[in-house]
């Protein structure tokens, strides 16, 4: 399974479409087997969950995220788990023991992005 965290470095960020890089973590028996770093290669609608979910990610962990990315991962088969914040591969971690449960946090208000998250 690959996971991508939305992430400012190594934190999980705010809102997802606005991260400075997104963390792909490739696991297997629950463990974190390859991890990389992947710059966000800029926010338009539609393009970053397509982006993700072309290069086999399975799960995004995000701290927010607008309805419309909800809805493309949702179309692509991409589970999305919202709310969480920390340290990315601990979230990764939380997930792959059941510990970590989405939050349905949407954002819906691009200019308030700093709000999303709650």
């Amino acid at each position: 399974m690959r996971i991508a965290v939305a992430s400012e470095g190594n934190a999980v960020t705010g809102h997802f479409g606005h991260c400075t890089n997104f963390n792909l973590y490739d696991t297997e028996n629950g463990a974190v087997v390859r991890e990389e770093s992947v710059p966000n290669p800029g926010h338009r609608p539609g393009f970053l969950p397509n982006f993700l979910a072309d290069r086999g990610v399975n799960v995004i962990i995000s701290g927010g995220m607008g309805g419309g990315a909800v809805d493309i991962f949702n179309e692509r088969n991409v589970e999305v788990v919202v709310g969480a914040s920390g340290d990315a591969k601990e979230a990764v971690l939380s997930y792959l023991k059941g510990e970590l449960k989405s939050t349905g946090s949407v954002c819906h208000e691009h200019q308030h992005h700093g709000d999303c998250n709650g």
